[in-house]
């Protein structure tokens, strides 16, 4: 998934980029109001990081030029402005969301990744994969129609994983999303194994394939069954 980062602060700009880095986006840098244009009109992007203050501009003169071209990348506003007025202004103009300076990074992933699943499932409230059924709004999970009991890290961990299907999440992506700024950023992760293991064995047992596959030396896939 390719992301747009526009921020003109290049300290914060390269702390979210190498923070997204590790999630496994793919990301993109624009510093000020005209290289963000430009990078627009040329590509698309599953989200944009967008500050409102700008060189040379608006990053609400950006949101304008986004609605104008029809575009549906999804658009995240993150800016020291914290007024009212602002956050109102951005969101009426088509942002999908709202982060004011500072935050921390794993919020920001967590807003980035519910952009996301709302751009890619539209106003559905579930996610289908072959006999797989995720409710969105119930945070439940049916395989062939049967009830599987998760818990509350195993229900995120599995939305997660298919939010971003078929590519590798690493450890650590899946640490800061799951715990956050409360996670043990240590060296060792077999706490996730140990989550992994759990919600795999409950899918399988259940009659669904063994979506979930680990790459050794990068982290995990959730694999559709043509693709693995």
């Amino acid at each position: 998934m390719r992301l747009l980062i526009i921020e003109d602060e290049k300290e914060l700009s390269d702390s979210i980029r190498s923070y997204l880095d590790k999630a496994q986006y793919s990301c993109e840098v624009a510093y000020d109001y005209y290289s963000a244009i430009e990078k627009i009109h040329s590509d698309e992007y599953s989200c944009i990081i967008l500050d409102i203050t700008l060189p040379n501009g608006s990053g609400l003169d950006i949101l304008n030029e986004l609605k104008n071209m029809n575009k549906t990348d999804g658009v995240l506003i993150v800016s020291a402005k914290n007024s009212l007025e602002d956050k109102i202004c951005g969101l009426q103009m088509g942002a999908d969301d709202y982060l004011a300076k500072p935050f921390h990074l794993s919020e920001l992933g967590a807003r980035i990744a519910a952009i996301i699943r709302r751009k890619s499932f539209g106003t559905s409230h579930q996610i289908v994969v072959d006999q797989l059924v995720v409710d969105l709004q119930e945070k439940t999970l049916k395989i062939n129609s049967t009830p599987i009991l998760l818990t509350r890290k195993e229900y995120k961990l599995l939305v997660y994983l298919l939010i971003n299907k078929n590519r590798v999440i690493t450890k650590e992506a899946i640490v800061e999303h799951l715990w956050g700024d409360d996670a043990d950023l240590s060296d060792n992760y077999d706490f996730i194994y140990s989550h992994i293991k759990n919600l795999r064995k409950k899918m399988v047992n259940a009659g669904s394939p063994d979506y979930i596959k680990a790459i050794y030396g990068m982290g995990y896939r959730f694999g559709l069954s043509n693709s693995n």
